[in-house]
């Protein structure tokens, strides 16, 4: 054991002593080992550049040519560039490093960051904030490059200009930061020339205040991007879109907001049809940078990573595994034999992702690998189709042929195109199918025939084919049959297809078919605008600088995405600028922690960005904004904002961090009535949301619960915790009625007939035909209602008749009375009384044998 520590430090300390050689090598090729100079300070003081107190006969050709200003800028602009080219920016190659590439890679990892935490951790040198930062030293090559530059601008040359703008904003070029610089140049030059790059960025500086440039005046952003927009800058139409569609520095307005975001959108359908047949590959780069980390609350407490959008996969599953270790396994089983782990590895390398690019030649070989083990060369089957061998491989010829058919990785060749899809369409494959028919609608190799290409799109569109649903869309659109248009488009919106919603985007703008729907166009068309990345959008780079470890830079590029509108953008900067991502935060404790840019501590802007990525229904955003406001960061506490936050988050998607949010707001009487009933439902809430948040639900609850004793002891004025009263529901005559039935029923089962029970819920008609499943509950009740209507109507009918039948006899004995008065009386009968009965009276001698039977014997 003290032999293997023992190498492991051997192998730490090697690894720290190669990393500080690498630095130190990067640091002494960025810049000149001779003397800088400070160009700006030289300048001001009247001084000679330096270059000509060492040089004095190194004069440009631009200096002897003072009388020609037009061919002496663009001679400085030629000169300066040429010597930019030449400036390696400082790389930091383990930038890049990943901490989970084995033991090894995980030790150098963390060595990598002590070393740099301990001992090279100085002050951040890219301070935006320091009044000293125009007089920081400039290498040889780029003092002479800017000096040429800023020649040229004194003779107002654009390019110049520009130049010097975006080196002062960007730093390229190892050119130190100056944003006050930057907005300089970028106001002069879209002054001068009304140029729409610079009028975009300087709108972007009144809308951001980006490193305190100037302060953030929206009014003036949107008079900036106007004139850009007006210019026709697709980034500024993006932005302005936004800004009227969600009322930034301008009222809300639909219409102003659709115009632009259709601008837009004309600009990426073009694109998207100006590539080979089928369209332009579309590569999505955007993303949130909080989901690597499972949120921005973390894993199991963020709404992305928790309740019903919590990983629920087993430990052995595949959604555990990282993508390398993914491509590992298929790549092992696809050497044993298995196709469809070929025909996946194909795909991926096909598609490509954000952690993958395209590799067209890879995929090639896997598509053909899986294509031959089922056709011989000639095309005929060589193999018997088990287990969907014939399945599997049409799909790889489908891919195939839209290879040859597109020139993808291989030489364009309409006639093996074609043969690969006959070949899939065989066994139907959809894709082959889309594919052939897109080749008889434009002609490609074959003769150019509508009908057939609708014949097989139909075909594709009914196996749910996105595209083949949309061209199908088209045709019938192109003959005037709107309704079934939009049907086939509406089926493609499910997918995504960018296709689907711009036609769905026009005829809502237009009201082509149906009364025309600002809103829906608006919606179709900003995710059309946005679903076309790279003709406007700075994700790619941003992406790249925060992988690379430049910070400053991705939060740039991703707060002019988060201008543009993109949600993802927003979040990002959010996610970048948060400095609260813990209560107690470790930091403060820890002497040597690393320093952060000023431009990356702004909560104010930070708070702007949340506000927008919930407003586009993020809900960890929507909680974040409620933090904010609860612990006054970036703006006035305001905790009844925060409760309302809270609320919204909890009510619309059931968040549970929100849910215990509430409760502890309840609990403490904080921006709302203190209730401790009402923050146990809360709490109780938050753990039927998310089984995760059990142990502080618990802890929470037993708080609460010695809280609510004692205030109930001591005869407190918050409502205490109280049992929950049984609800009481009023029940309908059928409700009543229905439930006697069921009750009658289950009154008669026994405890012995449970097995027969389940087994009868299962198949309430074993062998039938299911008809009796069809009755619907309800005609049953109304069934019943009926027949108790009838029933009772009878009842009623019946009683009425007796009624009368009653009241006609009394009458008629009435009658008969009165007759009988009137008539003169009867003779007695032989036998009879004087009372006229028949039996003697108790004082009769023959009473006693009429008692004791002997009457008549």
């Amino acid at each position: 054991m003290r032999d293997r520590l023992r190498r492991l430090l051997q192998l730490l300390c090697v690894s720290v002593c190669l990393y500080v050689f690498l630095v130190h090598a990067e640091q002494q090729k960025a810049f000149d080992s001779g003397d800088a100079v400070r160009v700006h300070q030289e300048q001001s003081k009247g001084q000679k550049p330096l270059e000509e107190q060492n040089n004095p006969e190194a004069l440009t050709a631009w200096q002897r040519n003072e009388n020609d200003n037009g061919s002496r800028g663009a001679f400085a602009v030629h000169g300066a560039l040429s010597i930019l080219r030449d400036i390696k920016p400082p790389r930091n190659r383990l930038a890049r490093f990943d901490k989970s590439s084995g033991i090894v890679g995980t030790a150098f990892y963390y060595a990598k960051e002590a070393f740099s935490l301990l001992f090279m951790n100085g002050p951040f040198q890219n301070d935006y904030l320091d009044p000293l930062l125009g007089e920081r030293q400039l290498s040889k090559p780029l003092a002479k490059a800017v000096r040429l530059l800023e020649g040229a601008a004194r003779d107002n040359d654009s390019d110049a200009i520009f130049l010097l703008a975006e080196m002062n904003f960007w730093g390229n070029h190892t050119h130190p930061r100056n944003y006050k610089e930057a907005f300089r140049r970028y106001l002069e030059l879209s002054s001068i020339t009304g140029n729409s790059s610079a009028q975009n960025m300087v709108g972007f500086m009144y809308a951001t205040g980006i490193g305190g440039a100037v302060e953030r005046d929206q009014a003036k952003a949107l008079m900036y991007h106007t004139f850009s927009a007006l210019g026709g800058n697709t980034r500024s139409e993006m932005t302005l879109a936004f800004r009227h569609h969600s009322g930034i520095g301008t009222p809300r307005h639909c219409n102003e907001a659709a115009f632009y975001y259709k601008k837009v959108a004309d600009k990426a359908i073009a694109w998207s049809r100006s590539g080979p047949p089928g369209g332009m590959a579309l590569q999505r780069e955007s993303y949130r940078l909080a989901d690597d980390n499972g949120g921005v609350y973390g894993e199991g407490a963020s709404f992305v990573s928790s309740g019903a959008n919590a990983n629920k996969a087993g430990p052995g599953s595949d959604l555990h595994a990282a993508f390398d270790d993914v491509l590992e396994y298929l790549d092992l089983m696809s050497r044993k034999g298995d196709l469809k782990a070929s025909f996946s590895l194909g795909k991926l390398h096909y598609e490509g992702s954000r952690t993958m690019k395209r590799n067209l030649t890879t995929a090639r070989k896997y598509f053909l690998k899986v294509a031959r083990t089922y056709w011989a060369k000639d095309g005929s089957i060589s193999s018997e189709d088990v287990e969907g061998v014939g399945k599997i491989a049409s799909k790889a010829a489908g891919y195939l042929g839209r290879m040859f058919l597109r020139g993808e990785g291989m030489e364009q060749n309409f006639d093996k195109a074609l043969t690969w899809f006959r070949r899939g369409i065989a066994n139907g494959d959809w894709l082959c199918q889309y594919e052939l028919g897109l080749m008889y609608l434009h002609g490609l190799g074959v003769r150019k025939d509508a009908v057939t290409a609708g014949d097989y799109f139909k075909a594709s569109a009914h196996q749910d084919f996105a595209t083949a649903q949309v061209n199908l869309g088209q045709l019938f659109l192109d003959q005037g049959d709107i309704h079934t248009a939009m049907h086939y488009f509406d089926l493609a919106a499910r997918h995504g297809h960018i296709e689907a919603f711009y036609h769905l985007a026009e005829i809502n703008y237009h009201g082509i078919g149906r009364e025309r729907s600002c809103g829906m166009a608006t919606a179709y068309y900003k995710n059309v605008a946005e679903k076309v990345e790279i003709i406007h959008s700075s994700f790619e780079d941003a992406n790249r600088a925060y992988e690379d470890g430049n910070e400053e830079t991705a939060l740039i590029e991703y707060m002019m995405a988060a201008e543009q509108g993109y949600e993802f953008g927003q979040a990002n900067v959010a996610y970048m600028l948060d400095e609260y991502k813990s209560i107690l935060p470790l930091d403060s404790l820890i002497p040597w922690k690393r320093q952060v840019s000023s431009l990356l501590r702004n909560a104010v802007l930070a708070l702007v960005y949340w506000t927008r990525s919930a407003k586009q229904s993020n809900i960890d955003s929507m909680v974040k904004m409620g933090d904010y406001y609860l612990g006054g960061y970036g703006v006035e506490a305001d905790m009844e904002r925060a409760a309302t936050c809270y609320q919204t988050a909890a009510e619309f998607q059931q968040s549970a961090q929100a849910l215990w949010n509430l409760g502890w707001m309840h609990e403490n009487g904080i921006g709302v009535e203190q209730d401790f009933h009402l923050a146990k439902r809360y709490y109780d809430q938050a753990l039927e949301t998310n089984q995760e948040s059990y142990l502080p639900v618990k802890m929470s609850l037993l708080k609460l619960r010695m809280r609510s004793f004692w205030n109930t002891i001591t005869h407190g004025k918050v409502n205490s915790i109280r049992s929950e009263p049984e609800p009481k529901r009023d029940w309908s005559f059928s409700e009543w009625i229905s439930n006697f039935l069921e009750d009658d029923q289950s009154y008669f089962h026994s405890a012995d007939d449970d097995d027969f029970a389940d087994s009868a819920l299962r198949d309430p008609m074993p062998g039938g035909d299911g008809y009796y499943d069809d009755i619907d509950e309800s005609v049953v009740e109304s069934l019943i209602i009926v027949s108790l209507a009838a029933t009772l109507a009878f009842l009623v009918y019946y009683r009425q008749q007796r009624q009368a039948n009653h009241r006609r006899v009394r009458e008629q004995q009435q009658q008969g009375a009165l007759v009988g008065a009137i008539a003169p009386p009867a003779q007695p009968l032989p036998g009879q009384q004087v009372d006229g009965g028949f039996f003697p009276p108790a004082g009769d001698p023959n009473f006693g044998q009429w008692v004791a039977g002997g009457v008549g014997h």
